[in-house]
Parts: structure tokens; C-alpha cells; sequence
């Protein structure tokens, strides 16, 4: 069952739509600075994905139910295409609407990802948030301060702590940390593909210089017109780290 998906949007609507895709533990709000830039170009949405941001809750998280939902999104929109840009979590969604259905979209850009199954595992990081003692947390710094050895990198710590929030006087998490823990391994993996065809539209991987994820091999099969950019400076998060460049990059393929 598709979600009804919360968004937010930036730009004239007689420029050609531009949505954007979030990744795992993210929101629309990590994105809003590049949105507004691109902006000036294109008219932009920035989705919240299912579980995610204001989006609603839902049990099921795996690619083909999120790839509904974004086809959901363009459908009630009434757009014919549209281009899609998606990191990390939000790039395999893209891929696989690209794979599946691919005359809804104009060009495809994917951030730091493959269409492949990594090895890692998010247990560990969401374990420690789930630890967390909501009850004795009076500011964010304190939450900060309790990850801090379960979770060193302090920009990644202060990411993840954006689905903190106060309500009612009480902390509490944003993100339904049982869901994610359940549909992890549906992130870190990626469908079947066998049955699908390549997808034979413009496509553009941006890759950040000091990351592995982007598989060329694989992607060179499933996308054969694909080009990849490397962006110097850059790990996973390309576009936190590098973002003039990465605008600069979008809008280049984008024309």
C-alpha cells in the first residue's frame, strides 16, 4: 500500500520538476539548502520517504513500496516525468523506479550508491539509539554527549539526533526505531533485477572521491549510458560536503 508522502517545495512550477530523494535516517531538512539553489533552474520537491520526516508510518520498507509511494507522489502531481535525484537510500529508490518504470523519468541522477547488497549492518547504530534514555535526556547536548562511544563521528551523531524531537516537554524519537530495525536489511540490500531490462535513460552517478560505494561494474550493466563524476573532498555525503560543487555538477548534467 503506497503512503501519501510529505514535501517540500521550491521554485516556479514552469520549470521542469526536479524530486529529490533522502537517505536512510534523513528528511527533506538535509536537503533544503541544495534545493533552494537548484531552485533558481528547476522546479524542486523534496519528499519525505515513507517512515521518515512528516511522512506517515508504515511497517513494509523495502524499495519496491517506496518506489510506489514516489510513483504515487508524481501520478497525483500530474507530472508526465520528471528528473530524479537520490542518495544513498533515496538512489536505490531511484534506480529501481528507473528500472522499473522508466518512462516517468526525465534524467536520473544517483548519489554515492549502487544497485547492488552491501555487507554492513545498521544494528549496532540503531541498538544504541533505541538505548538511549529518553527520560533522563533534558537537552539535546546530553543525548549528544550519552552516543558519544557507540557512535564517535560527532557530525554523523548530530545527524541522527535530527529525529530527536520534544514533545510535550518530553524528548522522543521522530523515526520508529522498531521498523527500522526490522527493515534494515531490505535498505542495505537492493530487489532482483534479473527480469528488468537496463535502463537505457540519461543517467549520472556522483560519486564522493574518499567513499567505495559506487560499483562501476554493476552499474555499467544495469545503466550502459550512464556516466559517473567523482568529486574530490567528498565521502557519502557529497552533497553536505561539497555542495557548490555538487550543485554545479547536478545543474551541468540537469542542462
Amino acid at each position: 500500500m503506497a503512503v501519501c508522502l510529505a514535501f517540500d517545495e521550491f521554485g516556479s512550477a514552469k520549470n521542469t520538476p526536479l524530486i529529490i530523494l533522502h537517505g536512510f535516517f534523513a528528511s527533506s531538512r538535509n536537503w533544503r539548502q541544495v534545493a533552494e539553489k537548484l531552485a533558481v533552474n528547476f522546479h524542486v520537491y523534496v519528499l519525505d520517504m515513507r517512515n521518515h520526516g512528516a511522512s506517515a508510518h508504515h511497517a513494509d520498507m523495502d524499495y519496491p513500496a517506496m518506489a510506489e509511494d514516489v510513483r504515487q507522489f508524481i501520478n497525483q502531481l500530474d507530472l508526465a516525468k520528471a528528473c530524479l535525484l537520490g542518495h544513498s537510500m533515496g538512489g536505490k529508490v531511484a534506480m529501481w523506479i528507473a528500472l522499473s518504470t522508466p518512462e516517468i523519468i526525465d534524467k536520473l541522477l544517483v548519489v554515492d550508491i549502487a544497485p547492488v547488497s552491501y555487507q554492513h549492518s545498521f544494528d549496532d547504530l540503531i541498538n544504541a539509539l533505541k538505548a538511549l534514555p529518553l527520560d533522563q535526556i533534558s537537552n539535546r547536548k546530553q543525548a549528544e554527549l550519552w552516543l558519544t562511544e557507540a557512535i564517535p563521528d560527532l557530525s554523523y551523531r548530530q545527524f541522527l539526533l535530527q529525529n530527536l524531537i520534544l514533545k510535550d516537554g518530553e524528548y522522543q524519537w521522530r523515526v520508529d526505531l522498531d521498523i527500522f530495525y526490522k527493515t534494515a536489511d531490505n535498505i542495505i540490500g537492493f530487489p532482483d533485477t534479473r527480469h528488468l531490462p537496463p535502463y537505457t535513460g540519461d543517467t549520472l552517478f556522483i560519486a564522493g572521491a574518499e567513499s567505495n560505494y559506487i560499483r562501476q561494474d554493476v552499474i555499467g550493466t544495469m545503466f550502459p549510458l550512464s556516466l559517473v563524476k567523482v568529486i574530490e573532498g567528498a565521502g557519502h555525503w557529497v552533497h553536505v560536503q561539497q555542495p557548490g560543487e555538487f550543485v554545479e555538477v547536478v545543474e551541468d548534467f540537469l542542462r
